[in-house]
């Protein structure tokens, strides 16, 4: 059970996974059609490019889960911990983050697979960025965990068993979020083809400094 979320994780959940909406869908709307956010699409190709002994596409799909996982490599360095506590280094996670997703953009427009890379390594440092936070398991950059849970809840419900109501609105919280993003990111897509992940990249920008400003207040009051 989750004992107590404070709003700015309710706030920065939210914000990060509309992030991750945004970058996922114009991954998948991109010359690649490529899902950035989560690997297990991606692990299935690099399955399917071995079975087929396509050695080129089976090093372009190690490549898009390696650049997730020095994302991940990268969050650990930085944040040195699996639990979500304020005083962290997120404010600086975030802004590595914003500049990988600035970096894909040109990259990208030039039809290279580094802009996909650089955007995998940015969804991997988000997404290791929150991994716990009073016994919640927190995953920002895809949602089967959420649907999971969402439909463990709604079996106990019909066996009136007791319901995480906390874990229950996390659940709805993150999906929502990147629903939204995916519907904004479709629709920056065809206005603005790659550019579109400027939006993200200015907004985790962004959650940078708020959060920096956040901390700083925090420090002063305490």
């Amino acid at each position: 059970m989750i004992s107590k979320l404070p709003r700015w994780v309710w706030a920065v959940a939210w914000a990060l996974a509309f992030i991750a909406g945004i970058v996922n869908v114009v991954g998948l709307l991109g010359f690649e059609h490529q899902a950035v956010t989560h690997l297990t699409g991606t692990t299935s190709m690099l399955a399917a490019a071995l079975a087929a002994h396509d050695g080129a596409a089976a090093l372009h799909f190690s490549a898009i889960i390696g650049s997730f996982v020095a994302g991940t490599v990268l969050s650990g360095f930085l944040i040195q911990d699996s639990s979500l506590q304020l005083g962290r280094r997120y404010g600086i996670a975030l802004l590595l983050e914003s500049m990988l997703l600035f970096i894909a953009v040109p990259l990208l427009n030039r039809n290279s697979i580094f802009g996909i890379y650089s955007a995998s390594c940015a969804c991997g440092l988000q997404n290791a960025m929150v991994s716990t936070y009073s016994g919640a398991v927190v995953r920002t950059t895809h949602l089967s965990g959420m649907f999971t849970d969402l439909g463990i809840f709604l079996g106990h419900s019909l066996r009136r068993l007791p319901v995480d109501m906390r874990r229950l609105r996390l659940c709805f919280l993150v999906i929502t979020g990147f629903l939204s993003g995916g519907i904004a990111g479709a629709a920056a897509f065809h206005r603005l083809s790659y550019s579109a992940l400027f939006i993200p990249a200015t907004l985790t920008a962004l959650t940078s400094f708020a959060y920096g400003i956040y901390h700083l207040r925090k420090r002063r009051s305490a």
